[in-house]
């Protein structure tokens, strides 16, 4: 690669599979399970970043996920994958982006807004490219004279850092995956970022979330569920009460025991807890960590394990809120000697550029046929829900304390 190019292509999403994997993974789920269920999604920049001088363009390329489509050879690879099952291929073979799910406009305050609706089958897949527009569409603006050689620069830094700080023993340990689709800075530079980790990452890289780039580079897809599963079952359920055991429930039998990392704080770590009983904590593989103090959240995991009698050994702690090189190596020293850990970095690699400011935007769900849905989360203003009566319910029924 010439490192003075352009870190731009031609196109920012490149076909179906540039999505995150558990994209996929929920996907075959819905439509297995909940094929009619209808769902809204908002956009929100959590630092208020006016992105409307760029309105015009994140519609065209919004306008162009309408001719994105899925090859015979795409198809084939995750007909590969034990658990995509064959009807899910055809359903995807036929998929389409449909345009009439989308809105995007301006808001009340004059922020940018961007609106899905629809059936969760088939606006599911919005969320990421949706992400990864906005973030390319305003770095192509506002930083168009960065080249490769930077991105190549500060990655190696890292790199060399890493090597100079962890022993040889803890690099052989230390398991990183890239989680940076949907705030990287362009197509081009999470391309170049894995390309290098798989070359030249000092520990073991174990893959990336992107399947586009798993299947372009031979290296694995990464991840399971996201929180709008459980936030859907808030609402598909038959009780409030019950919508995290619903939410394991139906991908325990999606899944048969494959995909059993399951994410934690949809509603806060001490409300999974209590759901995450001997049956859940047996039949998962472990548990991810997205919000709230790290050691903090892995002190009660180990506990809650110690205390059903289940060596924490035996079980992994997938870490992938805000981390970088420093954090994951502090937390790998920290736990490593009492439980299996992994770590996803996400912005930190695909979008850490001297002088660059990376964006903190997502786009979140908030109904589940016709009625709200929240995530509580346990980070202050993570929370996101329209409806404060019912995240101030979820809290009741939950008894979760603060946030």
């Amino acid at each position: 690669m010439n490192m003075s190019e352009s870190v731009f292509g031609p196109s920012i999403i490149q076909n179906l599979l540039d999505t995150d994997f558990y994209k996929i993974t929920m996907m075959q789920a819905v439509l297995h399970n909940y094929p009619n269920a209808e769902v809204e999604w908002e956009f929100r920049c959590r630092n208020s970043e006016d992105l409307t001088p760029y309105l015009a363009e994140i519609r065209y390329q919004i306008e162009q996920l309408a001719e994105v489509s899925i090859t015979q050879d795409q198809l084939a690879y995750l007909g590969r994958i034990p658990f995509i099952k064959p009807d899910f291929i055809r359903f995807l073979s036929l998929f389409r982006f449909n345009l009439r799910y989308v809105h995007v406009g301006v808001d009340d305050a004059g922020q940018l807004a961007i609106r899905l609706r629809g059936p969760w089958l088939h606006v599911i897949l919005y969320e990421i490219p949706l992400l990864a527009i906005v973030s390319e569409v305003r770095n192509r603006y506002r930083y168009r004279e960065v080249v490769m050689e930077q991105v190549g620069e500060r990655l190696y830094e890292k790199l060399d850092w890493l090597k100079a700080e962890a022993s040889p023993a803890e690099l052989a340990g230390l398991q990183l995956a890239d989680f940076g689709t949907r705030r990287r800075f362009s197509y081009r530079v999470q391309e170049h970022v894995v390309h290098t980790l798989k070359q030249d990452f000092p520990g073991r890289f174990v893959g990336t979330s992107n399947v586009h780039l798993a299947r372009e580079l031979d290296i694995k897809p990464i991840g399971t569920m996201a929180h709008e599963w459980f936030m859907a079952h808030q609402q598909l359920g038959p009780r409030l009460i019950d919508s995290q055991v619903a939410a394991l429930e139906c991908w325990v039998k999606e899944y048969r025991g494959l995909l059993g990392i399951a994410l934690t704080d949809c509603i806060g770590m001490d409300a999974f807890l209590k759901d995450c009983d001997l049956y859940f904590a047996k039949l998962f593989d472990g548990l991810r960590h997205d919000s709230g103090d790290p050691l903090l959240w892995a002190n009660k995991a180990i506990a809650h394990y110690e205390k059903l009698g289940i060596d924490p050994k035996s079980k992994t702690l997938v870490f992938s809120d805000g981390l970088n090189f420093a954090k994951t190596l502090h937390l790998y020293r920290e736990l490593s000697p009492r439980i299996n850990v992994s770590f996803g970095i996400g912005t930190n690699l695909t979008c850490d550029i001297p002088g660059v400011e990376p964006m903190n935007i997502v786009i979140k769900m908030t109904a589940c046929n016709g009625a709200p849905v929240a995530k509580i989360s346990d980070s202050p203003g993570k929370t996101q829900c329209r409806d404060e009566n019912f995240v101030s319910y979820l809290k009741h029924v939950f008894k979760v304390e603060g946030q």
